[in-house]
């Protein structure tokens, strides 16, 4: 009896000082509704399995995906199973029709069972978000218990984008595929991938080989800002269409579609260095060395250059299956078409404005495009001229060019320069921070925008298709750099992209925040410390 009696006040006591670790809901982004309900906790252990529905290629791969990630923050490996065994504790991704919403989830927590249901994948795939991030990173053997919830969510915008910018500096494809996987850690569904600029042809077109050979290359950079310092160093490097295939492979199964920016018909500058005959002047062209706007753009008084670009867009959407390809269409002077023979006789031919030529372009390759089933998205620019209405502009001048567009009918993507730049410092004080462009976007500015505000008509916000922010990379020069800019200020955007706008607290999103920043001290993520102040002061104390 006293050997029982014994025996019970140990299990007590060790029940009672067990110090286990519990999830926590209230993730980035803040899901709409968080309800607790009752009965006990879910343990999570190796005796618990992740069971997917069916035979659904997707649903495994987000299984595999979700057994990878409790793996990693816990310690913990979950084995993948198509069947539930009913005595065995199980996290269940399922499919429900009922379930309103392409992206939307549920996710139901009891002591046996995690059900994380959509009505498609993508929608499963966010729940597995949700529940990643709300795991608390913790030592191995560390117990982990998951309270009783019902969790509803759903996005507020459809299109989630993040921009990184392989122009101006190269990044490499290993380097992609993190970044892609950054976007999805913060429920993002769009990559925009810059692949030409002036200073460099980043993407292989078979039909025209120098646009790689020659266009890729630089032969210096100037360094700082534009000084009269050029560093002579050559600089390049360019994906085949093989590796573009792998980054679009890779981001669809996070369930993140890849738009790929062929800039037209200004920021051609490499291109005309490859092929000088498609210039206004015949060149000779060199790949730019400086940052900012070049005159020299192709000449559209010529037929030949429409071919050029045709067949050029031909094999970017055979690479990308994206539905909308990014023409670009920012910064083009004019001066060049204003001084070129062939460019004035077009103007005068089809009795338009010089100023009116670059729609006429636009006009053509989107209705080339169109044809192929697919749409345009282009810079709020070309708003300039008379563009078709199923041209999607994207607003980055500001959000009042987004509202212009959205008035007239245009679907909009408000990335405004003033909030969503994050090649923009993050801090006033610069002096110990990296190079950038310049401005001052901190994170607390970036949370403040509203990119569908009361004031637009409804009939308008029903174009605004979502937001994006964009990384440009003129003084971003390695992976690492490129991580700082963007964190921790994209989880700032998550929440402009999918958290209602009564739902959102700034001073709560940094107490979530906080935690947040544990999981990228987890994943060994390169991030800027200014919303910890006493975090960031130490750190330059030790200095």
């Amino acid at each position: 009896m006293r050997k029982k009696l014994f025996m019970m006040m140990v299990f007590c006591t060790t029940l009672f000082t067990t110090n286990a670790a519990e999830a926590d809901y209230n993730v980035i982004p803040l899901p709409q509704s968080i309800a607790a309900a009752k009965g006990a906790p879910f343990k999570l252990d190796a005796s618990a399995c992740i069971v997917y529905a069916g035979a659904d290629i997707q649903m495994k791969q987000n299984a595999g995906f979700l057994s990878e990630y409790v793996e990693k923050i816990t310690g913990v490996k979950l084995n993948v199973v198509d069947k539930k065994n009913k005595k065995t504790p199980a996290v269940v991704l399922t499919i429900d029709s009922k379930i309103k919403g392409k992206e939307a989830y549920r996710i139901q927590v009891s002591n046996q069972t995690i059900t994380i249901s959509g009505s498609t994948a993508a929608g499963v795939f966010y729940g597995i978000q949700t529940l990643r991030k709300a795991l608390p990173v913790v030592a191995p053997g560390e117990e982990v218990l998951l309270p009783a919830v019902v969790i509803n969510d759903q996005p507020r915008f459809g299109y989630r984008g993040m921009h990184l910018d392989c122009a101006r500096h190269f990044f490499p494809i290993d380097f992609v595929k993190k970044y892609i996987d950054i976007l999805a850690l913060h429920n993002m569904n769009v990559f925009h991938w810059h692949l030409t600029d002036d200073q460099g042809w980043r993407l292989e077109i078979k039909k025209y080989p120098k646009l790689t050979q020659i266009g890729s290359m630089r032969s210096g950079t100037v360094m700082g800002h534009n000084s009269d310092v050029d560093d002579a160093i050559p600089y390049g490097g360019f994906y085949t269409q093989e590796q573009a295939r792998e980054i679009v492979e890779y981001a669809r199964m996070r369930h993140i579609t890849v738009i790929p920016e062929i800039d037209l018909p200004g920021h051609t500058r490499a291109a005309l260095a490859a092929y000088p005959e498609y210039g206004c002047t015949g060149g000779p062209y060199e790949v730019g060395h400086t940052w900012g706007v070049y005159f020299d753009v192709l000449c559209l008084g010529q037929e030949k250059t429409y071919r050029l670009v045709l067949d050029i867009l031909d094999e970017v959407l055979d690479i990308f299956p994206s539905e909308y390809i990014h023409i670009g269409g920012d910064e083009t002077p004019t001066r060049r078409w204003s001084e070129c023979p062939r460019c004035q006789k077009l103007a005068t031919d089809r009795n338009i404005p010089m100023k009116k030529i670059q729609a006429y372009f636009t006009n053509r390759i989107e209705k080339h495009v169109n044809e192929k089933g697919r749409r345009i998205i282009g810079w709020d620019e070309i708003l300039g001229g008379d563009i078709n209405q199923s041209a999607t502009i994207m607003s980055w001048t500001g959000i009042e060019p987004g509202e212009k567009a959205a008035r007239l009918g245009h679907d909009v993507i408000m990335t405004p320069s003033s909030h969503l730049y994050f090649d923009h410092y993050q801090t006033q004080s610069t002096g110990s921070e990296p190079m950038a462009i310049g401005g001052y976007s901190p994170i607390e500015k970036v949370y403040g925008l509203d990119p569908a505000p009361d004031t637009l008509p409804e009939s308008s916000r029903t174009h605004i298709l979502g937001v994006q922010a964009n990384l440009w990379t003129e003084y971003i020069t390695c992976p690492n750099q490129a991580e700082y800019m963007v964190m921790p200020r994209m989880a700032a955007l998550a929440e402009i992209q999918w958290t209602p706008t009564a739902k959102k607290d700034f001073e709560q999103f940094k107490s979530r925040m906080t935690r947040f920043a544990k999981l990228y001290d987890h994943y060994g993520y390169v991030y800027a410390w200014h919303l910890w102040p006493e975090r960031y002061n130490h750190n330059r104390s030790e200095w």
